[in-house]
């Protein structure tokens, strides 16, 4: 009936907008809240049906959804570890630390997060996500594992208090010899250099190098030969390495180095300027400069001077910072200088981000309405980069739900003020004052008539005139 349809659409009105007004109130309770993706919630009008002549009332229903593809804005931070995705994608987090514990259910994709090292040098959040990624070989490069599932992520862990040190695998020379000690007159004396280098325990080692000049017979030329010799302080200065050197003394090209033999020790290729010796740790490569380009070895005038020596390696240090670049690279950076990449942190990409499961802490979780998810590269693909420093804020603009809050709040009192007007046309005979009512018509009788609040004002003092003259 169409009084009946009234109140059940009042009463829809009524539920539904409490549902807006539960979104718009927890829109604004988040809007402080890093990472928060606000929530809409649709009206959708239902139709009961119609005859010719007549309407009933079929009402409104309610649905919630949250915008999970709208993306914040990015704040700064002092702390290194706070990242946020910027652009598409989603940061891989778990609830559990264990790797052999972590089940799918654990699975979790965020957008930020306040990653700090815990006891155990685990990157987590305050609320207890833990960051997930693959894991460095020892060189720094990220093995091949599987892009359409999380089984080959691992908790990120921070090596805290854990000391680096890193071997020499190459050490560079640019030396020059004085022309003078290979005439005819010259003594003869070598010239003595030493070089220091990291072993594989960090710890300082001394390579000895002794150039030797060759000196020509009375009456010759200049031999522009020297002899060069590699004393390894590891192995008890033990020679590991001897060769012939020979100056070009051409116009154009006079005092660089010319040839380069090996008596004893890996041999020199003319075309990296290189030979390889073999020291107590483990083979080391020398860079002493091209045949017949300045900048290694030479030999000009009459002064010994080493121009510069160079080395990789690091001596042992403490850890002093972990930092994500752009890339999703986390790299641990030590007091003695060097850098160290420890682990690669993918981004996950699904088809729909708005089909993604909700969870507590802004995290989310996959769902047959998201699609299966894919982990690329951070900056490869659709999706974006990774943002150190950096937290998303809440995408909930105040102004617009407090806008929307106010309509909330005026379509309540409408829908209720509709309910207490067909409670008034449905009121029951026994509401009537007892004088006048065996002159109002049953209840069952009046409902077909139609008769609505409006009207039903004039029967009822028509009827105390007419009790009141009899």
């Amino acid at each position: 009936m169409t009084i009946s349809s009234s109140l059940s659409a009042g009463v829809s009105g009524l539920a539904a907008n409490a549902h807006r007004l539960a979104t718009i109130s927890d829109n604004i309770a988040n809007s402080a809240t890093y990472g928060y993706r606000r929530a809409v919630t649709d009206f959708h009008s239902l139709v009961m049906g119609n005859d010719s002549g007549r309407y009933v009332a079929g009402g409104v229903s309610a649905t919630s959804q949250r915008l999970i593809d709208e993306s914040g804005a990015l704040s700064s931070t002092t702390n290194p570890t706070d990242l946020a995705v910027r652009g598409r994608g989603f940061l891989p987090v778990s609830s559990s630390v264990m790797a052999g514990e972590r089940g799918s259910e654990d699975f979790r994709l965020t957008t930020t997060g306040s990653f700090r090292a815990d006891e155990d040098g685990y990157l987590r959040t305050p609320d207890g996500q833990t960051l997930l990624g693959w894991p460095a070989e020892l060189d720094g490069s990220i093995g091949t594992y599987p892009r359409d599932t999380a089984s080959g992520l691992q908790p990120v862990r921070v090596p805290a208090g854990e000391l680096s040190g890193i071997a020499t695998t190459e050490v560079t020379l640019a030396v020059n010899l004085p022309a003078t000690e290979t005439q005819e007159e010259s003594l003869g004396l070598p010239e003595e250099l030493t070089v220091e280098y990291y072993d594989n325990l960090g710890t300082t080692q001394q390579l000895g190098l002794t150039f030797t000049p060759t000196v020509p017979a009375a009456g010759a030329p200049p031999s522009n030969e020297w002899t060069l010799q590699i004393t390894d302080g590891a192995s008890a200065d033990a020679v590991v390495g001897e060769y012939t050197l020979v100056f070009d003394d051409s116009r154009g090209a006079g005092g660089s180095l010319a040839t380069m033999t090996a008596i004893t020790g890996g041999p020199f290729d003319p075309a990296t300027g290189t030979f390889s010796i073999d020291v107590a740790g483990g083979p080391i490569e020398m860079d002493v400069g091209l045949p017949g380009v300045s900048g290694g070895l030479s030999q000009l005038a009459g002064v010994f001077a080493p121009l510069s020596v160079g080395r990789d390696g690091a001596a042992t240090g403490n850890l002093t910072s972990v930092e994500v670049d752009p890339g999703g690279f986390v790299h641990a950076y030590y007091d003695n200088g060097e850098s160290r990449r420890i682990y690669q942190v993918p981004l996950v990409d699904v088809a729909n981000s708005n089909g993604l499961e909700t969870h507590d802490g802004q995290s989310y979780s996959l769902t047959r309405e998201s699609g299966e998810m894919l982990l690329w590269n951070a900056g490869d693909g659709p999706t974006g980069d990774i943002v150190g420093f950096a937290r998303e804020e809440s995408t909930v603009d105040v102004a617009s739900e407090l806008t929307q809050l106010i309509q909330t709040q005026r379509a309540y009192s409408s829908n209720a003020k509709v309910i207490q007007t067909v409670e008034l046309s449905l009121a029951e005979e026994t509401d009537l004052p007892v004088e006048i009512s065996v002159w109002v018509l049953e209840r069952s009788e009046l409902i077909p008539l139609r008769v609505c609040s409006a009207t039903i004002a004039p029967l009822l003092v028509r009827m105390l005139d007419m009790c009141v003259w009899s």
